[in-house]
């Protein structure tokens, strides 16, 4: 359980219960799942019940899990988003990850808070009042760098989260409405339609062309795994994963991956703290590279330097195997020096630079032999392989154990034996039993068997780290009378370890209530329903704008903002081209157009605040749709 900075935790994805329960296996401290509504992955939905079945295996091991309940509410669905808050509760979840502050105007249950990456946390202002209005945990934005990091630990209580590893969005989470403008279809709402995964082509003011058939806002995949160390020491405690739309593979993958640094940490230096039990060992060495990504960035973290667009495909594309020396009717030829298996999966760019893929039936050394002969490729080409079916077949198995170290002493009593386990948190069984007292005719062996059938804790959370035998003889004790001992033992145990979880407690809002930085908000605010409305009038916001998403926005305004900029990318940034001599003066941030199709998308630059802007407007087609209706909620609990 996550109580202070101090403990490190980590933080996996689930799209479903099987999948947190994989998590938790390989070494989560945490897990964050998608509940019935309201979660921003619409696709990643779990009832009530399954949630209560992962947060009975996490308690287990005092892990936790959280819920991302992170999209904005209609005012016909605060009544149930408020029902839901507490079914969760009622289920043992932790903690909430919110995005609207309505529901803090709510009668919701005694939960943590967690302030979702769409709170849109860039500066250290926004961060102080999420902490001094309750929140307990906050997701950082993607794009914060090290340095505003440290400002925000040293200016807040809270706990700081960051996500370390996956997918990134473009736009500044919670700031992107292309989405809902093109299609009708909210990112904040849970139904991005990924407009930023597509082709366009890039022109300059002059009309000409800059790049053609590109994906031009796909960015490269997060990975923080060298910078773990002084994220924790700049303040953060809680390291995310990406992913509740990954398959399992990837789950296990990156959660048993990061396991692995955190623990290296945990082990050198004794001032942090684990945030959960027990220890996983794994079946397998984990490759992040070999599950999904889109090749690796830093991003912004020691600020702006490499670029994070990944233009060529949106797709993952693996590994380099090497370039075709041979193509053959039914095959083809590669130099490379990786060991192929039958049935892995390996991909080309074609003549119309798309990637395309294909399965291998057969690997005879060098020659690869597909389920069908793609028709374009080529000698010289490059090949990947982005499926790796051996190592995916260790991952299809029960890939790794989770154990909690108990150390064991069995007692002699007056009129039988005892035996007493404590736990590496402290906790303690202790049981006796009535039994009659025989010397063993051969000590060794009868005590050898003793320590053996106390060993024997099987599918169980625990493993033994010490039995001691604290008996005045060599008593012969039958296997029964030992095996009875054991197993109650165990049970009174995980009965006191599951009495013994503390739920974190609910942060406690500022009094009087905090003022929010700004009197002004616009729809960038995210201010969907009434609720919101109320709070941010009660810290001190005179004029509020609705959402994006009540269509009131007419006309064209940035519906994307982000950090990544295409004038960078293509060597035309102003700041960049300042003291070079012959450019200086000569690059200025003149707008760029975005084409695909029909669709012709203006790009402008805030060169002061380093921000591209991708401005848009609400399609006529997005406002004929109806706004939401009331819910009709699946279930009430019981008083509400």
């Amino acid at each position: 359980m996550t109580q202070s900075r101090r403990h490190l935790e980590l933080l996996a994805p689930a799209r479903n219960a099987d999948y947190g329960i994989a998590a938790i296996n390989h070494g989560a401290d945490a897990v964050y799942i998608g509940g019935p509504a309201f979660g921003a992955r619409a696709k990643a939905e779990n009832s009530v019940q399954d949630i209560a079945r992962l947060v009975a295996h996490a308690h287990r091991y005092h892990a936790e899990v959280f819920v991302a309940f992170n999209t904005i509410f209609h005012d016909h669905e605060l009544e149930a988003a408020r029902q839901t808050a507490w079914q969760l509760y009622d289920a043992g979840v932790d903690a909430l990850i919110v995005q609207d502050m309505g529901l803090l105007q709510m009668d919701i249950p005694p939960i943590q808070l967690h302030a979702s990456t769409q709170t849109d946390i860039r500066t250290v202002e926004k961060a102080v009042f999420l902490d001094q209005v309750g929140f307990t945990q906050i997701v950082l934005a993607r794009e914060m760098d090290l340095n505003t990091i440290r400002k925000v630990a040293d200016a807040t209580k809270c706990n700081l989260e960051f996500f370390i590893h996956g997918a990134l969005c473009v736009a500044f989470s919670g700031q992107c409405y292309i989405s809902h403008a093109h299609t009708g279809r909210s990112a904040n709402r849970g139904e991005c339609s990924q407009e930023c995964r597509l082709p366009y082509t890039l022109e300059d003011s002059q009309g000409r062309i800059l790049a053609k058939d590109k994906h031009l806002l796909s960015m490269k995949d997060n990975d923080q795994s060298a910078n773990l160390r002084t994220l924790a020491e700049a303040g953060v405690s809680a390291f995310k994963i990406e992913g509740r739309y990954k398959d399992i593979a990837y789950v296990k993958n990156a959660t048993a991956y990061y396991r692995q640094l955190l623990d290296d940490i945990l082990e050198e230096n004794p001032h942090y703290r684990r945030a959960s039990s027990g220890r996983a060992v794994f079946s397998f060495v984990p490759q992040p590279e070999k599950t999904f990504n889109r090749s690796t960035t830093e991003y912004f973290l020691h600020g702006r330097g490499e670029d994070v667009g990944a233009f060529d495909t949106p797709k993952f594309a693996g590994e380099e195997i090497g370039r075709v020396t041979k193509v053959g009717p039914d095959y083809f030829e590669v130099d490379t020096t990786l060991e192929l298996h039958n049935g892995d999966g390996v991909c080309f760019f074609d003549v119309h630079k798309e990637l395309t893929g294909m399965r291998i039936n057969t690997v005879q050394g060098k020659r690869l032999y597909p389920n069908e002969m793609p028709v374009d490729i080529r000698r010289n080409m490059m090949v990947y392989r982005n499926r790796d079916h051996a190592f995916l077949r260790l991952l299809e198995k029960d890939s790794a154990q989770r154990r909690i170290a108990v150390a064991m002493t069995l007692h002699e009593t007056a009129d039988g034996f005892a035996l007493s386990m404590q736990d590496e948190d402290g906790f303690m069984a202790y049981v006796q039993t009535s039994a009659e007292k025989q010397l063993a005719e051969q000590a060794e062996k009868a005590q050898a068997n003793i320590r053996d059938n106390l060993a024997k804790l099987g599918n169980t959370e625990f493993s033994v780290s010490e039995i001691a035998l604290d008996l005045k003889a060599a008593w012969f004790i039958p296997t029964s009378v030992v095996n009875q001992l054991r197993r109650e033992a165990v049970a009174q145990l995980q009965a006191t370890r599951l009495l013994g979880y503390e739920r974190p407690k609910p942060g406690k809002p500022a009094e009087p209530p905090a003022q929010y930085p700004q009197d002004t908000l616009s729809y960038l605010a995210n201010v969907y329903n009434k609720k919101a409305r109320e709070f941010y009038e009660r810290h001190g916001v005179k004029a509020i704008a609705a959402a994006y998403e009540a269509n009131e926005e007419l006309g064209e305004v940035p519906v994307m903002i982000t950090k990544h900029c295409l004038r960078y990318s293509f060597a035309m940034c102003p700041k960049e081209a300042k003291g070079v001599i012959g450019v200086q003066g000569t690059i200025t941030a003149e707008p760029m157009t975005l084409v695909s199709g029909k669709d012709r998308i203006s790009l402008k630059f805030d060169c002061k605040r380093c921000e591209m802007h991708v401005m848009g407007k609400v399609r006529k087609n997005v406002l004929q749709m109806p706004q939401p209706q009331p819910v009709q909620f699946f279930a009430k609990r019981p008083g509400l």
